[in-house]
């Protein structure tokens, strides 16, 4: 078995579709699906179903997706290892500055267990740009929020987080068990200056066109409601001060969590972080 057929196996695995994990993969579908009929045959067990709606496990492709996991970890972490000796030690993730993730601190503690000799250095960027400083080269890999711009980027969906709108805690609708779109559309949205990524800007203003006052930090937009009664968002989980109210949005798309970096970077401290990071969320589901 070959570890590019294991990380097919395991992409359709986790989406269950063979058209969702192509797409992850950058490939079409008709080579991967070659490919995982090969694996079938090279193991003698049928290792999915598949019907119309996509695919399920079978008891046989459950117990291949635990080993094919824990391969691949482990192919990661000598990718790693050899790097440093050849003096690759320091990588530079950028973290999306809009608060605390229980998800991150599980990342970090990961990492640095199986990690040792691995620098990270950190930079934290505001809200005008969701790459934080990726397209620039200011970092090698960026543990942020979509939606923006994908273009000659690799993105992978780490976690989806509903959101809510933010409100003032006196505000007539703090008060409601959930709002719409619809419900705020007469209300002032924060916006980021100029140049922002549009889509980034698109989704924090709900798809819509709006007008508001500029912010460019978390803190910014927290001011931006307690004086001026402007709307934001947020993910929920996340809380705010106390003159202030979440009420959850019913017609928002999720706000993604994801790990990015450039389309074809070989540095292996990447390829790294990058795994390291997809087992850790997926290991905190729940949490």
């Amino acid at each position: 078995m070959e570890l590019r057929t294991l990380r097919y196996f395991v992409a359709v695995a986790e989406e269950l579709h063979v058209g969702r994990a192509a797409a992850r993969l950058h490939m079409s579908q008709p080579p991967l699906s070659r490919a995982i009929k090969r694996l079938e045959s090279d193991l003698g067990a049928t290792l999915l179903r598949r019907s119309a709606a996509g695919v399920t496990l079978t008891a046989a492709g459950a117990a291949l997706l635990d080993e094919a996991r824990t391969l691949l970890d482990q192919a990661e972490r000598v990718r790693a290892r050899v790097a440093v000796a050849a003096g690759a030690s320091t990588i530079t993730v950028g973290f999306l500055s809009d608060s605390a993730d229980r998800g991150a601190t599980r990342l970090a503690t990961e990492y640095r267990r199986s990690h040792p000799g691995v620098e990270v250095r950190i930079r934290d960027t505001d809200l005008t740009d969701p790459t934080c400083g990726l397209r620039t080269g200011l970092v090698d890999v960026a543990l942020t929020r979509g939606p923006f711009d994908e273009s000659g980027l690799t993105v992978h969906e780490l976690r989806a987080d509903p959101v809510g709108a933010v409100l003032r805690a006196d505000d007539p609708l703090a008060g409601r068990d959930h709002l719409t779109l619809a419900d705020l559309a007469d209300r002032r949205w924060f916006q980021f200056p100029g140049g922002t990524d549009p889509i980034w800007q698109s989704y924090w203003n709900g798809g819509v066109a709006r007008e508001g006052p500029v912010v460019r930090a978390v803190q910014e937009c927290v001011q931006a409601v307690l004086w001026n009664g402007t709307v934001g968002m947020t993910p929920l989980g996340h809380h705010p001060p106390a003159d202030l109210a979440v009420v959850p949005l019913t017609d928002m798309p999720p706000s993604r969590v994801v790990v990015a970096w450039k389309e074809g970077d070989p540095n292996p401290l990447i390829r790294s972080f990058v795994h390291t990071a997809v087992s850790s969320y997926r290991d905190g589901q729940g949490q």
